[in-house]
């Protein structure tokens, strides 16, 4: 029986996607639930996987091909024992033709010293090269110039990605992810369309150390989940919110629209690019849940298993450099969202408290905003109110 092959329905704010990958390739038998290909859009990477055992017969749409919400992307036979053997009886045959044709071909050239090197360093067959040479032999001259003309010809493919070797120092052209080019547009975008502006401070985060360092152990034992850093800013964004709705807002053209809820975005930093899952109604979430959710998003993001859902939304969202080395950095805004904090490394320096100067964690904060939106004022004052909180955790229980 034959069973077309659809990509995913798309949500609405997913127009369409790009083929990232086939993992099976024609004729090879695919099991039940496993994935066969991948559909990359602008906000996640979604898997296509088989209804059910059978034999991958026809890719239609191949890699770096744009594809709309479910689309026939291939054509899948339902198996049965004697299908696949003879598929498989069928493909060893054609790899034996294939082996035994390029056999025959290699024994009718003659290869020099310097092209035989050649050849072998850029694992290149001397059937693949046009001969110029006497008695069909192929020259160094003749490898470089399929070298050459193989290079013009790839990078006039924005869809290829391979080695080019060019006077033995080899380059890599790599068509942009999908992903990664709409986290490029986006950002582009941001920097030309809104007045972003940034202002810091810094924090001395000795208090929520000592909190760690008491806590730590007894509430990991409870709620099963670490207690972090993240947790502690992400409850001080939701007081400093509530304080100065104007944060939480967006602009829609000419309008300012209002966010009555506070949903925060972390920003988590993947292999394919940076994604930012969302903590919806993180208003109404106690510290166990909010680091619940935070190591669920980042274990999703990190197996590649984030839904479009996961990222949809967001008022506000939260950058932690630090964990990378990042002393002090200027986050972009997230657009639409008005602003954006960013975290930066701990590190104990010398500050000066009543009159001495002592030895502290410190962590700049770093806080860009849309100035169109926000006056210095209300910028400034929410980063302060995050500060007083975090170096009083106190006041993250007493909502001040």
């Amino acid at each position: 029986m034959t069973i077309e092959i659809k990509s995913p329905t798309f949500p609405e704010s997913v127009s369409d996607g790009t083929v990232a990958s086939w993992l099976k390739k024609e004729g090879e038998s695919v099991s039940q639930d496993e994935v066969v290909a991948e559909i990359e859009t602008d906000k996640v990477v979604l898997e296509v996987v088989a209804p059910i055992d059978g034999i991958l017969s026809k890719i239609i749409k191949a890699e770096g091909e744009i594809v709309n919400s479910s689309e026939v992307i291939g054509i899948f036979i339902e198996s049965s024992g004697n299908l696949e053997e003879s598929s498989k009886s069928n493909e060893v045959i054609e790899e034996d033709k294939e082996e035994a044709k390029k056999e025959l071909k290699n024994t009718d050239i003659k290869l020099g010293p310097a092209s035989k090197k050649l050849l072998a360093e850029n694992k290149i067959s001397p059937s693949d090269v046009k001969s110029s040479g006497k008695d069909n032999r192929v020259t160094k001259a003749d490898v470089i110039n399929h070298l050459e003309s193989s290079s013009s010809a790839l990078a006039r493919n924005d869809n290829t990605s391979s080695t080019i070797p060019l006077s033995n120092r080899p380059e890599k052209r790599v068509a942009m992810s999908r992903l990664r080019s709409t986290i490029a547009k986006r950002l582009v975008s941001v920097k030309q369309e809104t007045a972003m502006l940034t202002t810091f401070n810094e924090v001395d985060m000795l208090p929520i150390k000592e909190l760690r360092a008491k806590y730590g152990q007894e509430f990991l034992k409870q709620h099963g989940v670490k207690l972090g850093f993240m947790g502690f800013f992400v409850i001080a964004a939701v007081q400093a919110l509530k304080k100065f709705p104007l944060v939480n807002a967006s602009i829609d053209g000419a309008d300012i629209v209002y966010h009555g809820f506070q949903d925060i975005g972390v920003a988590v930093s993947t292999e394919r690019g940076l994604v930012v899952p969302i903590i919806k109604d993180s208003d109404t979430k106690t510290l166990p849940e909010i680091e619940k959710s935070i190591l669920e998003y980042s274990e999703k993001a990190r197996d590649g298993k984030l839904g479009i859902e996961d990222m949809q939304g967001g008022t506000f969202t939260i950058s932690n450099g630090g964990i990378f080395g990042s002393l002090l950095s200027t986050p972009i805004l997230n657009a639409p969202q008005t602003a954006i904090l960013g975290m930066h490394s701990i590190q104990d320096r010398p500050v000066a408290i009543n009159g001495e100067v002592v030895i502290r964690p410190m962590m700049y904060l770093a806080m860009s905003y849309d100035h169109r939106l926000l006056d210095g004022k209300e910028a400034v004052s929410f980063l302060v109110s995050i500060k007083e909180q975090l170096e009083s955790p106190e006041r993250l229980l007493l909502n001040l």
